[in-house]
C-alpha cells in the first residue's frame, strides 16, 4: 500500500518548531499541497541535515519521505 501524506508524512513534521517555523517562510508543512509543491526542496534539506532546524531526521524518516515522493505523493 502506498504511503499517504495524512497518515505517513504529516506526523513526521512537528507542530513546533517545524510547522510553525516554516509558516514564517511562507510554507505550510501541515498542508499536503504545500509539501507536494516544495517536496524536492524539502527532501534536499532533509538529506543535507539543514531541516529541521534543530536536529536532522533519522535516515529512515528521510527514506519514508522519499518513498512518498516516488509513489506519487498521495494525500
Amino acid at each position: 500500500m502506498a504511503l499517504s501524506f495524512a497518515q505517513d508524512i504529516r506526523p513526521l513534521f512537528r507542530d513546533t518548531p517545524d510547522v510553525h517555523t516554516m509558516k514564517e517562510f511562507g510554507m505550510d508543512l501541515s498542508s499536503c499541497d504545500d509539501v507536494k509543491k516544495h517536496a524536492e526542496a524539502i527532501y534536499e534539506r532533509l538529506e543535507d541535515g539543514s531541516m529541521p532546524c534543530d536536529e536532522a531526521w533519522p535516515k529512515a524518516q528521510i527514506a519514508r519521505f522519499k518513498q512518498w515522493m516516488d509513489e506519487g505523493m498521495a494525500p
